[in-house]
């Protein structure tokens, strides 16, 4: 479940929830996407079956590629939209304070072994008079992880986004993942997280908030 704070810059105290954005979460139907070649994944899944001693043609796997085809232009939707989009409408308001938003799931694909890393993104921001819409926020997470990657790429590129479309006087991203890759082959460590974080502007500049910021998120003080 997302969670959506904004806090006191001075005391950390919550001042409950922005409004919601004025054209809420009622988006047009989303620009069309460059075409994914499921026809070319179809054919390189067989491939596959039959690499690894399987027969494509028996009857439990006659389909098996058509779905991994359509899976595969699913999970890497964001190869072709621009979240960029989702922070360009944004609204002026005289608010210094810190907004967060907590726990935006989302899951992703590591480009190392092609296997799901999956977690929770917190984004927090200090506005310099431009403040976007808190789905705004969950939305570009979800399409920057629609995309083959590494956690620590993923995390910054959201936290440049932010400081490029908002001009944020600071940024903050933190990312808590479980990669697949570690928990069903190789080392085999069911249970281990990958945490990974970006801060811009004051949240990189000034250790105490920095601080803050993650205190806001964990709910203790950090270093």
């Amino acid at each position: 479940m997302v969670r959506l704070f904004t806090f006191m810059t001075d005391d950390s105290s919550m001042r409950g929830s922005l409004a919601a954005e004025a054209d809420g979460d009622h988006d047009a139907t989303s620009p069309p996407r460059s075409p994914v070649d499921q026809e070319r994944i179809k054919r390189a899944v067989r491939e596959i079956l039959a690499a690894v001693g399987e027969d494509p043609d028996r009857e439990g796997l006659l389909e098996t590629p058509a779905r991994v085809a359509r899976m595969y232009a699913e999970l890497f939707a964001g190869l072709h939209d621009d979240p960029r989009q989702h922070l360009r409408k944004f609204f002026t308001e005289k608010y210094d304070e810190v907004v967060l938003v907590r726990d935006i799931s989302f899951n992703s694909m590591c480009e190392h072994h092609m296997l799901p890393f999956m977690g929770v993104a917190h984004i927090g921001y200090l506005p310099a008079g431009r403040v976007v819409g808190l789905s705004k926020l969950a939305r570009v997470v979800e399409v920057v992880a629609r995309r083959p990657q590494v956690q620590e790429r993923m995390t910054e590129t959201i936290a440049d986004l932010l400081v490029e479309e908002l001009d944020a006087k600071g940024v903050a991203v933190v990312i808590e993942a479980s990669h697949s890759c570690m928990t069903i082959r190789g080392i085999r460590k069911p249970g281990s997280l990958c945490v990974t974080s970006a801060m811009r502007g004051i949240f990189r500049s000034h250790l105490s908030s920095r601080s803050e910021i993650m205190t806001l998120i964990y709910g203790r003080p950090h270093a």
